[in-house]
């Protein structure tokens, strides 16, 4: 059952899954007919507010494709292509090379999602030259199930802006003042349950789901060996040029480098890991596993072949947040989140217990946040004071120490300018909560 039910979500793939971009060029299209249904703005606020969006995401997106690239071309070095072929001799059939696969890929995602992709890819490969009874694509798509576990890694781009001090993207900072480090999202049973239970239910998947001999698709070994084969330099000629590019010295001297500045780092403020300190770690280690300059120079450059989906996509994105914020869209999914959480007691209960360490939702019993540091905040009856809330969300409790936009109920939900509730246009029409006009966010970016 296992194997046609894989055979028709392979199909269904096939057709009707497009490229990529296309999907950020519908959701764009999307947010577009939201904003101007949804909210107060018109359709050139909207298209300002794209524009504005595409080019504030900049910075983060170079990150990223930075985090792939290093993590692509530390997989490229000789030590771990050495030790993926070790790897790779192990099984002898092929639901435990697809198992192996997957697991392979499974923890270098967790360590770097660029990482991952390529050592997935390199150990399937790897195993197909050796093993004839095998179907390449079933290993392929064995490597592409461990990328699952990315998001909730080292590399998780939510994880490291959150940890990233002036992050544009650190949300967690501008509405409480301060970073989440890896001990509130990564390292948290939330989190590390789900990706336990990945590793150990998707191989028992596999060993049920490989095609049988009669169905499989092989690859003839040969055609894989010719592809990998490294062409031979021959010897170079010795010059001034050559010399240093082939210096392991130099290498030796840039990795000691950024040795002492993580060690002086970690010895005057302790560890704390953010995007770019990520992005260092494994740019100074592929340096180091590459040891001649010019081996990591081509490594590198062949792997930044793969950052072109990134840079296309990541200005869309950009300009679907920047509608969203300069439009008040996302106030109003926020208001409408909280709403539905307010309705729904055991939804509420899981969000408080999901997303606590961060303090993005509203808790209407209280707030655990409001507790643990002894706040206070709208009472309902529930044992608390007349000025309860959440202060993760809303902003400490003391009118003196709020923002302007915290004045009112819950004044981000409120005009600013005539006090005036605006309900969110053809949705919940019993949320008179109030939603912020456009002009009025500025001060909560």
């Amino acid at each position: 059952m296992l194997r046609q039910l894989t055979r028709l979500c392979v199909r269904y793939a096939e057709r009707y899954i497009p490229n990529p971009y296309l999907y950020a060029v519908v959701l764009t299209f999307i947010t577009v007919a939201a904003a101007l249904i949804w909210t107060p703005s018109g359709l050139l606020k909207v298209v300002a507010s794209w524009y504005d969006g595409i080019w504030n995401i900049l910075a983060f997106a170079m990150q990223m494709a930075l985090i792939l690239v290093t993590g692509v071309t530390l997989a490229d070095a000789p030590l771990v292509r050495g030790l993926l072929r070790r790897l790779a001799s192990l099984p002898t059939r092929q639901a435990g090379a697809a198992i192996t696969v997957f697991l392979a890929a499974a923890v270098g995602s967790w360590l770097n999602w660029g990482f991952g992709l390529v050592v997935g890819a390199l150990v399937a490969r790897e195993i197909a030259k050796r093993l004839r009874d095998v179907d390449f694509g079933f290993l392929v798509a064995a490597a592409y199930m461990g990328f699952m576990v990315w998001a909730s890694g080292l590399s998780s781009s939510i994880a490291l802006a959150t940890a990233t001090h002036g992050s544009a993207l650190n949300i967690v900072e501008k509405v409480t003042g301060k970073t989440a480090g890896f001990g509130e999202t990564i390292f948290t049973a939330y989190n590390l349950v789900p990706v336990v239970l990945l590793v150990i239910l998707m191989p028992v998947a596999l060993y049920f789901m490989g095609p049988e001999e009669t169905d499989m698709k092989k690859v003839d070994p040969q055609v894989l060996m010719r592809q990998d084969e490294v062409a031979h330099e021959g010897t170079r000629a010795r010059t001034f040029a050559t010399v240093l590019e082939d210096s392991w010295l130099l290498t030796v001297l840039l990795v000691l480098m950024g040795v002492v500045y993580e060690w002086h780092t970690i010895a005057a403020k302790g560890f704390h890991l953010d995007i770019n300190g990520f992005i260092f770690i494994v740019l100074m280690l592929g340096l180091l596993f590459h040891w001649r300059p010019i081996r990591y120079v081509r490594a590198f450059e062949s792997g930044a072949r793969t950052v072109g989906p990134i840079l296309l996509q990541f200005p869309l994105y950009g300009g679907i947040m920047g509608i969203m914020t300069g439009t008040g869209l996302a106030g109003i999914i926020a208001v409408l989140v909280v709403h539905f959480l307010q309705h729904h007691h055991a939804l509420r209960a899981l969000g408080r217990r999901s997303l606590g360490g961060a303090g993005s939702v509203h808790d209407p019993g209280g707030g655990q946040a409001a507790r643990r540091r002894g706040h206070h905040g709208h009472g309902n009856g529930h044992g608390r004071g007349n000025r309860e809330h959440d202060p993760a969300v809303l902003g400490p409790a003391d009118p003196r120490d709020r923002p302007a936009w915290h004045q009112g109920h819950h004044g981000l939900l409120r005009d600013r300018t005539d006090h005036q509730p605006h309900p969110v246009r053809g949705i919940a029409p019993d949320l008179r909560l109030s939603v912020a006009r456009p002009r009025e966010w500025s001060s909560f970016h």
